[in-house]
């Protein structure tokens, strides 16, 4: 007999069911008109919970996630929320649930022990990988020690072009000394963080080597390194900045990319061309399966008794895993390799081949397999463009504008024109937040540009190089080279003509990371809807970018060796502690304080500065703010020192200061910035940010250390 309290609904139930303000709307309704969109959001609920573990700071709070998405995913098991309702709860739950915990546990797994200091050290290494970089007249090293009592598994070292055995190749093993050092984090908020990079790489430590470099051991037969010789190969036959961009196009290889004519790329919005990604993908396999086409065709009885399209389909499969196994196997090319063969799965199977659906089918690969990769500009860039053009295409208004008609060939072609310009203004307006994190930087040209150069790439370009690659089997592939070369040539003259326009360039400080992930969310809610629902997403992308423009510039940023400083001056402008700043550092300074350009030095802003110290003052905030900061190692009198400190509200210094230095408000010396990292601070409203306070605990902060050897042979 049955129960009849089993029947009966539960308190909360009859509760929610209640009329009343508290009454939970049912969601049922707009569930049912987007169930074809509600898979497109798993990998973004496994990526949620990815993001939360990077954003979180300790274990404590990690755990505290994964209980509160258990518990949302509980909930949708036990609430009267509908059908459809608590099914998305759960599955959304159980994802971030997942998500967290993949990534705690790839981060677990990819632990290794990391130097303790920096040192110089004599070892034997076996020779792992090897990555030229012509541009820097450098080679840069992956190794991993043999027998190295005080090493890491794996270091990473450059070694100057002339410094190389000569017939070095993978498997070697060769004796060296170098100074290493463990994997440097961000330097300064916002900045780029090699540590947690290094750390999901397996690389302890990192540095450069000094000659003799001495071949003990040989390795892989010469060469077997496809890549590397197809590089030298096209190098070879395209001189100059042109065969660089020529070899980054078929091998993945951009180290030969000279820095001017890569930062061209970068500020006119043409850097995705040289990183081997979707375009390039598309365009091996679209033009496999036409040859393979075309010439089974000429057999009739292929043609009558063969699914010649199948047949091609795998070909391009083929090829396209072979390319992106030749182009080094990162991340944006295995997306897309996957997407292509996705795309051909369909095609053979008579399904519609570009969808989101697709899209989010690769993504959540990527981040089954490397689910590290969320926070990298790489994974965030391209799936960000790939989506904004298949949730453009998709739309249905849109897909009727472009749709094939008959019409003359003049209106044809001018579709085609606008279609590539709406389709390049979307991209890059989901592009641009991205490229303003992560480089603090974004080409408001790019779309423009794009219109030349990606049909340029696509059909000129890489058939051109293609074919010379063909005919130099038989020696005659000079006359396509040549135009090639000429190609290439108007392609770099678009990218410096785009860059060196006015205003080509948006510059924006290191942004907070609350409000890039509001923009993204607003991105995603409205491309991923389909319904008017997807208009709801305007608001927090909108809030997001209002709220990262907001954001004042940072008056003082300060490295965390506390060398370099930059401070903004009276007339607004950022200026520099030591003239003999490298490029890097120089760089990391204005783009941190959203800044274009060379940056002067204190000594020409109106500072009082000697050899040793340097005492600036600005006006802020309706008061003087003094910053002193010393500027040598050099001894120092105590007495007069500590003076300065008294009168002054911050000090900088790589040193440790005595402890009768104490300035108004900050002193930022070597005891301190030991413990906080890189620093930036804003005078008005008076704030402070720390690179320790966005670091966290997580395992490449305070990783397991080893001591490096105490001595080395000379």
């Amino acid at each position: 007999m049955a129960n009849p309290a089993a029947a009966r609904p539960s308190t909360l139930a009859r509760w929610l069911q209640t009329p009343g303000p508290w009454r939970v709307p049912s969601l049922e309704p707009w569930l049912e008109a987007e169930r074809d969109q509600l898979v497109l959001w798993l990998p973004v609920a496994l990526g949620v919970g990815i993001a939360a573990w990077f954003v979180l700071p300790d274990r404590a709070a990690w755990i505290g996630w994964m209980l509160a998405s258990g518990g949302l995913a509980v909930a949708g098991l036990v609430l009267p929320l509908g059908g459809r309702t608590g099914r998305v709860l759960t599955t959304g739950g159980a994802m971030m649930v997942l998500g967290c915990a993949l990534i705690w546990w790839r981060a677990d797994a990819a632990s290794a022990p990391v130097l303790a200091r920096p040192a110089v050290v004599a070892f034997t290494a076996k020779v792992e990988r090897i990555e030229p970089l012509p541009a820097r007249q450098i080679v840069r090293l992956r190794l991993a020690p043999v027998a190295a009592n005080g090493l890491p598994p794996r270091v990473r070292v450059n070694l100057a072009e002339r410094d190389v055995p000569a017939g070095l190749t993978r498997g070697a093993t060769i004796r060296l000394r170098a100074r290493l050092m463990p994997p440097p984090g961000a330097s300064v908020p916002g900045a780029y963080d090699y540590a947690r990079i290094a750390w999901f790489g397996g690389i302890g430590a990192t540095g450069r080597g000094f000659a003799p470099v001495e071949m003990v051991g040989g390795g892989e037969a010469a060469g077997r390194d496809l890549r590397a010789r197809l590089s030298r190969h096209i190098q070879a036959r395209v001189e100059g900045a042109g065969g660089a961009v020529a070899a980054s196009l078929a091998t993945g290889d951009q180290g030969g990319i000279p820095e001017a004519d890569a930062e061209a790329m970068r500020r006119s919005g043409l850097a995705h061309l040289l990183s081997v990604s979707g375009l390039h993908i598309t365009a091996v396999v679209g033009a496999t399966m036409l040859v393979v086409l075309r010439l089974l065709a000429l057999s009739p009885w292929m043609a009558l008794n063969l699914r010649l399209p199948v047949i091609a389909a795998g070909v391009a499969a083929v090829v396209a895993v072979a390319y992106t196994l030749l182009t080094g196997s990162e991340v944006p090319t295995v997306r897309s390799c996957i997407a292509a063969l996705l795309v051909l799965a369909a095609l053979v199977l008579g399904r519609e081949a570009i969808t989101l659906r697709l899209v989010a089918t690769g993504a959540l690969v990527v981040l089954l397999l490397w689910p590290e990769a969320i926070v990298g500009a790489s994974f965030q860039l391209s799936f960000a463009a790939v989506t904004a053009i298949v949730a453009l295409h998709e739309g249905g208004r849109v897909r009727g504008w472009f749709a094939p008609r008959d019409e003359g060939w003049g209106w044809r072609f001018g579709r085609g024109v606008l279609a590539l310009l709406l389709t390049g203004l979307a991209v890059e307006l989901v592009l641009m937040p991205i490229g303003l994190f992560h480089f603090h930087k974004a080409g408001l040209y790019g779309a423009l540009a794009n219109i030349v150069a990606i049909p340029l790439t696509t059909f000129v370009v890489m058939p051109l190089e293609a074919v010379a690659l063909l005919l130099d089997l038989a020696g005659a592939g000079a006359p396509v080279w040549w135009l090639c070369a000429r190609s290439l040539d108007l392609l770099l003259w678009i990218a410096h003509a785009t860059a060196s326009a006015p205003g080509s360039v948006a510059m924006l400080p290191a942004m907070p990371r609350a409000a890039f992930g509001l923009m993204v969310g607003g991105g995603l809610w409205f491309l991923l809807w389909r319904t008017r629902v997807r208009w709801a997403g305007v608001a927090p992308f909108a809030a997001g970018a209002a709220w990262a423009l907001a954001t004042p510039a940072p008056d003082l940023i300060v490295t965390g060796d506390g060398r370099h400083l930059a401070l903004r001056t009276d007339g607004g402008a950022l200026a520099l502690l030591r003239e003999r700043a490298g490029d890097y550092v120089r760089d990391m300074l204005a783009e941190g304080g959203g800044e274009d350009g060379d940056l002067p030095v204190l000594d020409d802003m109106g500072a009082q500065c000697n050899a040793d110290l340097c005492l600036a003052t600005v006006r802020r905030g309706g008061r003087t703010w003094r910053v002193l900061a010393t500027r040598s190692s050099y001894h120092l009198d105590a007495g007069p020192l500590i003076a300065a400190c008294r009168r002054a509200d911050i000090v900088v210094s790589e040193r440790w200061l005595p402890r009768g230095c104490t300035p108004t408000w900050l002193k930022l010396d070597r005891d301190y910035l030991r413990r906080s990292g890189g620093v930036t601070v804003t005078f008005a409203p008076a704030r402070v940010r720390r690179v320790a306070d966005d670091a966290g605990d997580h395992p490449w902060v305070k990783p397991r250390t080893v001591q490096p050897p105490r001595a080395f042979p000379r």
